[in-house]
């Protein structure tokens, strides 16, 4: 049973803020409204570092194309399954994805939390995402915000998932419970090796390093999972380059390459790396 996430810390002060009909305020009178669509900006205009941040309208409908095609799902699985295990008993599980893109991965936590009481956040910092995910799902609360200043109060999470995304260590510490878990999932070194042979004349080789322990966290054991997905069509594919970073880094010739396929079998390679917050 997915229920209403309480813990939304006002972006300005820090203090708590409560629901009042379509809006969020704070004692100290700020007010965010409830959007339209359903969703909440929580991100200050001096809290931005350019007028529309974030992924763009174009990326945003690419991924969620490429996502709802279900290329991703053995990760979502994954990430489902670590995130309910082991959760509190007897009250709401809070759980956030930091960088929730268009949803896709809370998504598929409210299907497979199925009976458990999940209170679920998503925030990220383009509002193109945000409202892709309010349109396809109203059960988690979803926020335009920033890992940089998490609108969420002190130790009141159970679960962070940053997925693909750029974390925030000492945020993540700071609203994660003592015991709560944070989950990040990366790219392995033969992520999509397929196409960056294609877009790139050389591959860097990548190092496997051992994941360190950032301030506040102890790290878990930590997961890998590769499999083998085959994009059918000159739109999966031109939809995947679209949603990652390459699109940027490919040149232009790179990407006409990848314009003429009609077909590409590729690797999937992620590893899920778990921190847990230690006691202060």
């Amino acid at each position: 049973m997915i229920t209403p996430f309480q813990a939304l810390a006002c972006p300005l002060d820090g203090g708590p803020l409560r629901r009042h009909g379509t809006s969020w305020r704070c004692d100290a009178g700020h007010c965010f409204d409830l959007a339209a669509q359903g969703y909440t900006n929580l991100l200050p205009v001096q809290q931005k570092r350019s007028r529309d941040p974030g992924d763009s309208k174009e990326m945003v409908a690419a991924r969620r194309r490429y996502l709802n095609a279900g290329f991703y799902q053995p990760i979502a699985a994954l990430v489902s399954r670590t995130v309910l295990a082991n959760l509190p008993a007897g009250r709401a599980a809070a759980c956030l994805d930091a960088g929730c893109g268009e949803g896709y991965y809370l998504r598929e936590l409210a299907a497979a939390g199925d009976g458990q009481r999940l209170a679920l956040l998503g925030l990220d910092i383009s509002k193109w995402a945000v409202l892709a995910a309010a349109k396809q799902d109203k059960r988690p609360n979803w926020v335009v915000g920033s890992n940089a200043k998490l609108p969420v109060l002190p130790a009141t999470l159970d679960r962070v998932l940053c997925m693909f995304g750029f974390p925030v260590y000492a945020e993540f510490a700071r609203v994660l419970r003592p015991g709560g878990e944070l989950l990040q999932v990366d790219a392995g070194p033969d992520h999509l090796r397929e196409l960056r042979e294609i877009i790139y004349p050389t591959l860097k080789p990548e190092r496997a390093a051992e994941p360190l322990s950032p301030a506040g966290f102890s790290v878990l054991p930590a997961e890998s999972l590769r499999y083998t997905v085959t994009l059918g069509g000159a739109e999966q594919i031109g939809d995947l380059l679209t949603m990652t970073p390459h699109l940027y880094r490919a040149s232009a010739e790179g990407r006409a390459k990848a314009a003429a396929l009609t077909a590409l079998s590729l690797t999937v390679d992620v590893r899920l790396t778990r921190f847990r917050r230690e006691a202060e």
